[in-house]
């Protein structure tokens, strides 16, 4: 083991490592995780090192004084270690360019480098005319944060670099509103994660327990993490996962999504009865093409040859739909929706052969993503073996969403996404909402109790949450029945820990009820 290896964790090594790589660092941590004094390092290398070794000035942002003096402290710590040689530690003033008759007081080592490390406090003016490395911590606590990385970024036009680390303080925090631009692709900037979990598995215990010279044993670090997650309580998940606190549970607003309709996207839906899935194959063949040449061939005969299209995928067979959902990629970049396909109660081998007639047809077709969660893994298996890796099957996860949901609102957010004008299109994007600070839907099974009755609002239904590990029991704030084209939905709101609407299975035998098999949430495509 090397002498890096040995004094740093794995996640302070990738921090170091992205600060010389990139130019803009942010990283979302959780407490104690030891990140800041990994920071002190990278300021004392940084300003050790002659300017054609990459050295710089280095500029330390604390949100209070003593935050400034800790930092200094771990650099002069540091200095011993590394056995470079400083001509000054301590403190110093230096003049304030709005207030001439005052002075900014700082925290400062001098390196024989001709570069310093400086601990500033957090006012915007305290940059200017400086130029180097800035290392802002705990970001989000900052008073004037938005200000703060204005200007931080200026540093950056003449080689500068920034690293930004904290915990979260919101979601509607600048900190957590960067994260989700650098996840959303509009800044490209380097983004890093480090929960507690993620730095247990990598050694802090090992480091904590070595320090207090304890004996090392899984069971007490799990009993040291036990403890650490009882005291932050409510607060666990912001301060140890990374997870800013919603003030709202609605990802996207009504207003967004009605912006984004156009009447140029069309839906086109399929129900077939279930006496249809008993039909010999080649009538139920025969009935799927036509089907497609009435429906499927006119939308497909109008589309650009010249714009390249893609296609998402979420499977349903018995209660839930299926939907295949296409975009086209415009000249300027814009992501249209020519046309949806919904499918209730198909058949496997109509829907594999309704997705096959599309694909087959589809113009310059680049690429597609299926649900291969449950049944649906069949379908999206069968298309990856005919359309090869133009074709992801997905497995959806906590950190799928987490991934692919802040460019998911960003495009609607940045007006490169059309959606069809459609009020059931509309339900489904109102139903994604923000859990565990990730935008996903819910599971809820049925809505009759055990004694066959429906439920009734201040009723508790058990809520499951596939992705996020929550099995518990909610309060019914509301159900509704509606009835359109034909058929009854029921949709029911649940409140404790968040308000959302779902939509249940059809029961064909009453109006207005539900089958007590389960209730499923609307998802983006399809409802369910």
């Amino acid at each position: 083991m090397s002498d890096h290896e040995a004094l740093f964790l794995p996640y302070q090594s990738r921090v170091m490592a992205a600060v010389r790589d990139h130019r803009v660092v942010v990283v979302e941590k959780s407490r104690r995780t030891g990140l800041s004094w990994a920071a002190s390092f990278i300021a004392d290398l940084i300003a050790a090192s002659g300017r054609g070794q990459g050295g710089m000035d280095v500029f330390y942002m604390g949100y209070n004084l003593e935050m400034a003096r800790e930092f200094i402290d771990y650099c002069a710590d540091h200095v011993q270690i590394m056995q470079v040689v400083t001509s000054k530690v301590g403190e110093d003033f230096l003049p304030d360019p709005d207030k001439p008759d005052q002075a900014i007081k700082v925290f400062r080592i001098d390196f024989q480098s001709g570069h310093k490390v400086l601990a500033l406090p957090s006012v915007p003016r305290a940059l200017r005319g400086m130029q180097g490395l800035v290392i802002i911590d705990e970001a989000a606590f900052h008073e004037n944060l938005g200000e703060l990385l204005k200007a931080a970024m200026a540093l950056l036009m003449w080689g500068g670099k920034v690293l930004i680390i904290s915990t979260h303080n919101g979601d509607q925090n600048p900190f957590n509103v960067l994260c989700q631009d650098i996840l959303a692709k509009r800044k490209p900037y380097k983004l890093l994660r480090i929960t507690l979990d993620d730095a247990i598995a990598e050694g802090i215990y090992r480091k904590i327990a070595a320090a207090q010279n304890v004996p090392y044993s899984i069971e007490a670090e799990r009993a040291w993490r036990n403890e650490i997650y009882q005291f932050y309580g409510d607060n666990a998940a912001e301060e140890l996962d990374c997870i800013a606190s919603p003030t709202s549970g609605a990802y996207l607003p009504l207003a967004l999504i009605e912006a984004r309709t156009t009447r140029e996207s069309v839906v086109l839906r399929w129900a077939c009865e279930s006496a249809f899935a008993l039909l010999p194959e080649p009538i139920r063949s025969r009935e799927c093409l036509i089907w497609c040449e009435e429906n499927l061939r006119p939308v497909l005969e109008r589309l650009d040859p010249k714009n390249p299209h893609c296609f998402g995928g979420d499977f349903g067979r018995i209660g839930d739909l299926s939907v295949f959902w296409f975009l086209a990629l415009l000249a300027n970049l814009t992501r249209h929706t020519p046309f949806t396909v919904e499918l209730r109660n198909v058949p496997f081998d109509q829907q594999r052969q309704i997705l096959f007639y599309i694909l087959d047809r589809l113009p310059r077709f680049r690429t597609g993503k299926m649900d291969a969660r449950g049944n649906g893994q069949y379908l999206a298996e069968v298309t990856v073996q005919r359309y090869g890796t133009r074709v992801e099957a997905v497995m959806m996860s906590e950190p799928w969403y987490r991934e692919n949901m802040p460019p998911f609102k960003a495009a609607f957010e940045d007006g490169t996404i059309t959606i069809p004008a459609d009020r059931d299109t509309q339900d489904d994007l109102r139903c994604l909402q923000i859990i565990r600070g990730v935008a996903r839907v819910y599971i809820v099974p049925g809505l009759r109790n055990a004694a066959g009755d429906l439920w009734k609002p201040n009723q508790l239904v058990t809520v499951t949450d596939c992705y996020g590990g929550i099995d518990q029991d909610m309060l019914i704030a509301a159900v509704t029945w509606v009835a359109e084209e034909g058929r009854y939905e029921t949709r029911i709101s649940v409140v404790d820990p968040d308000a959302f609407d779902l939509t249940g299975d059809e029961d064909h035998t009453k109006p207005g009820a539900r089958k007590a098999k389960h209730l499923t949430a609307r998802s983006l495509i399809g409802r369910g």
